[in-house]
């Protein structure tokens, strides 16, 4: 198979049909260090083109360059339906229809989602200028319907979930296509937040805005959604194309990962060894949240134990309530048999450390320097007197960067100049370094590249075998099943129910967590908290499932919460909403 780059370069006579986007000898130099060196890249009219790569290769960079908010070095060249432009900008990217979903969406929250679907296009007015909101409203409902969904269209994007966030930015994209198909759109990984059917609709919206001849530029870390929907695939590495216009239907999974690595991963994830026995170390007992409704598990010295769930269904609030950085109504969280208090710096010093889903706000500051990063949860044992030990910090934060390999290993680089891969491994040094009893993972690899994961993951590994008790919350389901000695699926709120040995496969995983299974007519689960609804093709609306009357007797039913009459009376109406319903 020929991976050498099929186009650009060498000012060759072009054959085909003329390319949307044309980059060739594309490089961006920053002081000490090199993010882009002579790409290349071609999209077609009508295609999906993937582009992948590991954290730090440089997709990054060639996505700023194509939305006009950084300059390329002097030499590049960029053609756009065939017409050279000298200098890219903003008002080039605009004028030529290239329409980007960056990872940060780029909403603004306190707007609805009329709003932020109106920036940019435009508003809808009557004579005298002034917007027509009845008309704006029906246009996006209806622009959302077309995507799946149904949210209110009038309440701040703020408070939606984070699928429908995504949803709201990709729509705002695709919105300027109906007929006329010319433009370029560029997806940076859009289904970080989507769910398996959320997926499927937006791979709908996007094939057909290529079918009308708009190219497509499609970035993710997801193998199988790149081999699924993309045409052709272009790989960086370090900054160079390493593979260029590369047919999907050539490509399978393992050969695409060595692209991208520049070398065979055989062991993505470690073995699992079977987790001893004994007292548990961290003990869940009826907890309730803003979306939990009395979870109780266990999880003993060196167990790897995963929570599966749909949005909304509490996985995305297990770990940071439990780690005390979101609210708890009710419920007991114990850490050796002692009492764990609902606030971070009791969770820390219990022994639980929190890897936190969103890095970027919650896990890092994108100014501090690696080294104070690194060390600040233990600062205090480098302070002698009033006199900080500099030398032995960074001594000891050099260790840890080694152990993650977190590249480069620049102590005094700051957070925001590492790829997210390498601020993800980051984090972990941090919390490692705590010596925890208990380790928490929020989605600890979503938005890393495949050699990045494959090092948090034989960390994980490594972390349970000496003795932490560990767990994750993720929406990876391959993931889970690869990882966990046993996985709990949550549904509103409540643990509907486990996987262990041979039933923890991801078909099994995919279908509890869909509640997709035959064997849960006799459990009673309370509906799922409806944050959208799905459109069906043979329906208006999808019906709701009716509730089972009778509920399985394995399962216990959670009592109601204990409400104190300090509680405020916004906090005892929290803890009624997500109360069981009695039989």
């Amino acid at each position: 198979m020929d991976l050498s780059p099929q186009t650009g370069g060498g000012g060759g006579v072009h054959i085909g049909p003329t390319p949307v986007l044309h980059l060739e000898s594309l490089s961006k130099t920053y002081p000490g260090q090199v993010a882009l060196d002579g790409a290349h890249l071609e999209v077609l009219p009508g295609e999906v083109h993937a582009l992948v790569g590991q954290n730090g290769s440089g997709k990054s960079t060639l996505i700023k360059l194509l939305g006009g908010y950084i300059q390329a070095d002097h030499g590049s060249l960029v053609r756009f339906d065939g017409r050279p432009v000298d200098l890219w900008s903003l008002h080039h990217a605009d004028r030529h229809r290239i329409r980007i979903v960056h990872q940060d969406l780029g909403l603004v929250p306190t707007l609805s989602a009329i709003e932020n679907l109106g920036l940019g296009r435009g508003y809808i007015t009557a004579p005298g200028g002034r917007i027509r909101w009845r008309a704006e409203a029906a246009r996006a409902q209806e622009l959302l319907l077309r995507f799946g969904l149904a949210p209110d269209v009038r309440q701040p994007v703020g408070t939606l979930s984070a699928a429908e966030q995504a949803a709201i930015a990709i729509v705002r994209a695709l919105q300027d296509w109906d007929e006329d198909g010319t433009g370029l759109l560029v997806l940076d990984e859009p289904t970080a937040s989507l769910n398996r059917r959320e997926v499927e609709a937006l791979f709908r919206e996007v094939r057909r805005v290529a079918s009308l001849g708009a190219g497509v530029l499609f970035v993710s870390h997801l193998l199988d959604e790149v081999l699924d929907l993309a045409d052709r695939v272009t790989v960086l590495r370090d900054g160079k194309v390493v593979a260029s216009g590369v047919p999907t239907s050539d490509l399978d999974q393992r050969a695409l990962v060595d692209l991208i690595v520049g070398r065979a991963i055989d062991d993505l994830y470690p073995t699992v060894m079977a987790p001893p026995s004994g007292t548990p170390v961290l003990e869940v007992e009826q907890l309730f949240g803003i979306t939990l409704r009395g979870v109780s598990f266990k999880i003993h010295r060196g167990e790897v134990v995963g929570i599966a769930g749909l949005v909304g269904s509490g996985r995305d609030e297990i770990a940071s309530a439990v780690g005390g950085m979101s609210p708890r109504f009710a419920g007991k969280v114990l850490v050796d048999k002692r009492k764990v208090f609902a606030s971070p710096r009791d969770s820390l010093r219990a022994g639980i450390a929190l890897v936190p889903a969103d890095r970027k706000a919650l896990g890092l500051d994108p100014e501090d320097r690696l080294a104070d990063h690194v060390v600040l949860p233990r600062l205090g044992g480098f302070q002698r007197h009033t006199r900080l030990q500099k030398r032995a910090l960074r001594a000891d934060a050099a260790e840890w960067v080694e152990h993650l390999d977190v590249q480069p290993p620049l102590l005094d680089r700051r957070l925001g100049k590492f790829s997210g891969g390498n601020q993800q491994k980051a984090v972990l040094a941090r919390w490692l370094r705590t010596e925890p009893r208990v380790l928490l993972l929020d989605e600890p690899t979503q938005g890393v590249d495949v050699g990045a994961k494959a090092a948090i993951y034989h960390q994980i590994a490594e972390s349970a075998r000496e003795g932490l008790a560990v767990l994750i919350a993720s929406s990876d389901a391959e993931e889970l099943v690869h990882l966990c000695d046993r996985v709990l699926v949550l549904r509103a709120g409540m643990v509907s129910a486990e996987l262990a040995g041979p039933s923890l496969t991801e078909e099994r995983l995919v279908a509890e967590t869909l509640g997709a299974t035959s064997d849960r007519k006799n459990l009673k689960v309370a509906r799922e908290p409806v944050l959208f609804t799905v459109i069906r093709d043979d329906a208006d609306v999808a019906e709701p499932e009716p509730e089972p009357e009778t509920p399985a007797p394995d399962i216990v039913s959670a009592p109601e919460p204990a409400v104190g009459g300090r509680l405020s009376a916004m906090v005892r109406r929290a803890v009624a909403r997500f109360r069981p319903k009695r039989s």
